[in-house]
């Protein structure tokens, strides 16, 4: 019987976190539970690791922050409320490399016609430079004033568009993300929409 018990204290502290990743930690990389946007708190919703090729090569670790945490990713995306996804790089990965990937997840997960999109993907893939180990791209999106893009703290540039912005975090959150671990780990384990998160 204890051991039942210590089994399943150990199975569901490993599920919260896989889910949560409640420290701010995954793959070597800590990121602050909450931050400020706007004048408003927002909190670390989850963490997910991009990982490329069969042989799970470690890309990324990205970090979902909202003002009210949620693991379905329609209410996310439908919600005009203050958002930012943080990737830290952990390689290299080449300008021509992130371009594609742009263009794979607008393709896949846009919530509008992608022609409509094209000349705003033109502006973010003019300001994508070659990534190192290290390195952070940050999304933040705030309501009525757009999608800010940083390069390690330096800002590229303000895309004011709320189709974009959606479809913009689709990437991750959407149909056809880069992974489903990815996916899962920023939708996070929040039980109030936990069934649909898959």
């Amino acid at each position: 019987m204890r051991r039942t018990i210590l089994g399943l204290a150990i199975a569901t502290a490993a599920m919260a976190g896989a889910g949560q990743a409640e420290a701010g930690k995954l793959a070597g990389v800590t990121m602050p539970d909450t931050i400020i946007v706007a004048g408003k708190q927002l909190t670390l919703n989850g963490m997910g690791l991009r990982e490329a090729t069969f042989l799970k090569i470690d890309v990324y670790v990205a970090g979902l922050y909202l003002e009210h945490v949620s693991s379905s990713p329609a209410a996310i995306l439908a919600a005009d409320e203050a958002r930012q996804l943080v990737l830290r790089f952990v390689r290299n990965v080449d300008r021509d490399d992130i371009i594609e990937a742009w263009n794979a997840g607008f393709a896949g997960n846009a919530t509008v016609p992608v022609a409509a999109l094209r000349p705003h993907i033109a502006r973010l893939d003019a300001w994508m430079p070659e990534f190192g180990g290290g390195d952070t791209l940050t999304f933040r999106y705030v309501p009525g004033e757009g999608v800010t893009v940083e390069i390690n703290g330096a800002r590229k540039g303000v895309i004011n568009d709320a189709s974009f912005a959606r479809s913009l975090f689709a990437i991750w959150l959407g149909p056809r993300p880069p992974t489903g671990d990815l996916k899962r780990g920023l939708l996070g384990n929040h039980p109030a929409a936990r069934t649909e998160a898959r």
